[in-house]
């Protein structure tokens, strides 16, 4: 579909920008900091079992997601409307992530706990790829690399926030939930996926009222089901007509891997390296959030004004330019300082990388192309964590993991060179792109 000619208004842009601080909820509270630890420790009982469970099950959801976004995606390209994808796969999401309550600290509950998670999980990535092809709906061009860097810092802000009240209204204060929770079976800590899924339903509310969506085509379920199947596969097979957004999507899977591999370990690097304890570790991603959704919210004028691509190549020279160094530290008061400014230049990378995705999105082919942005995500999604524990062990140093992601920085520098970013302006303009 065209980029909507006229300027959104504030209330549709506003409430945009709220679906990444309300979806930012699930990420933060199950599969990073509280519920993810608390399945290993609590729910297992062996730390090292229960992470191998929890990778396991994250692992199928990654291949659920990676067959089901670009078809999904090319289905609603026919059923035009994608609001209601969205409400389905962000109530499913919801209900799972609510589910999680039930899974108390025994064994037996495992089980359970790794369906829910995998469902929610499959369903709030692809919801994902419906939020962020609304992008196109929402903004003009002009205004596509400031919404999507608002968004994206806010998101950041809205995890913080979302962990800061599960920690010090549920999980670390002396009264959880101002006394209405009883500390036995760790109710507390099971109340967290009760918060990420209120927060989440909650906030979400404001996307489905004030949005405005791409108008329904009038096309079935099952008709738009098989041409959007044969558009996939005829896309799939002629994707020398799409070299421009081909060579975009391998160079954003690899640097989005590089980041995504830092957040994943970089905890860990920091409790190893520099001695930090597990109240430090927190307070560095409080603070890590802040410094990220600042660079997000700060680069989105770059965005519109020099262009996704010099954005995503700037913030590619500073991960690089705080990366090597922070290998180098040895002082933690160093390593807070190249670690933070590592972290301004997280959001920037990716709140572009989805601008640029939609502006190189031919016309009616924008929820497909999210979706391959995800399927190409996923697909390169295991070989940075690869990388680091190869160069770990190889080297027997984390530092020599870390550096391996660096790697992963310069190579997504050097395919994003070769992409062309399309000038603001047509659907022509945007069709030789992808094609160039």
């Amino acid at each position: 579909m065209p980029h909507t000619a006229e300027a959104p208004s504030r209330r549709a842009i506003a409430s945009w920008c709220l679906y990444d601080w309300a979806n930012s909820s699930y990420n933060t509270i199950i599969t990073t900091f509280i519920f993810s630890v608390y399945f290993a420790r609590g729910v297992v009982g062996d730390e090292v079992a229960g992470a191998s469970r929890w990778s396991a099950a994250l692992t199928v959801a990654g291949l659920l997601i990676a067959l089901l976004s670009p078809v999904l995606g090319a289905v609603a390209d026919r059923t035009g409307r994608r609001k209601p994808w969205m409400a389905l796969f962000t109530a499913l999401t919801v209900v799972f992530c609510a589910a999680l309550w039930w899974v108390k600290p025994d064994p037996s509950h495992a089980l359970f706990a790794l369906v829910c998670v995998v469902i929610g999980t499959v369903a709030f990535e692809l919801a994902n790829v419906f939020y962020n092809a609304s992008l196109t709906a929402l903004a003009p061009p002009r205004m596509l690399g400031r919404i999507s860097g608002w968004g994206w810092g806010i998101g950041y802000f809205g995890g913080l926030a979302c962990l800061v009240v599960a920690l010090f209204v549920f999980v670390k204060s002396p009264a959880p939930l101002f006394g209405l929770l009883d500390t036995a079976e760790q109710a507390p800590v099971r109340a967290t996926a009760l918060l990420a899924a209120a927060w989440y339903g909650l906030f979400a509310l404001p996307f489905f009222l004030f949005v405005p969506d791409v108008p329904a085509t009038g096309l079935g379920i099952r008709q738009a089901a098989r041409e959007g199947m044969a558009t996939l596969r005829r896309t799939l097979a002629e994707t020398r007509k799409y070299r421009n957004t081909l060579r975009f999507l391998i160079a954003s899977a690899i640097y989005r891997d590089g980041i995504n591999t830092i957040t994943a370990f970089g905890g860990i690097f920091a409790a190893h390296a520099f001695g930090m304890s597990f109240e430090e570790i927190l307070l560095f991603a409080i603070a890590l959030n802040v410094v990220a959704g600042v660079g997000a919210i700060g680069f989105a004028w770059v965005d519109d004004r020099m262009g996704a691509k010099p954005t995503i190549l700037v913030s590619l020279i500073g991960l690089t330019a705080f990366g090597v160094p922070l290998l180098l530290a040895t002082e933690k008061a160093w390593f807070w300082v190249l670690a933070l400014g590592l972290g301004a230049f997280f959001g920037p990378a990716q709140a572009a990388g989805r601008s640029m995705m939609a502006r190189l999105a031919p016309p009616g082919m924008v929820g497909e192309m999210f979706g391959l942005y995800s399927l190409t995500g996923r697909m390169a999604g295991f070989v940075g964590p690869l990388a680091f524990g190869l160069a770990t062990a190889l080297f027997e140093s984390q530092r020599a993991g870390m550096a391996s992601v660096v790697a992963f920085f310069v190579i997504g520098f050097g395919l994003m060179l070769a992409v062309r970013e399309p000038a603001p302006g047509d659907a022509n303009t945007v069709r030789q792109s992808a094609a160039a």
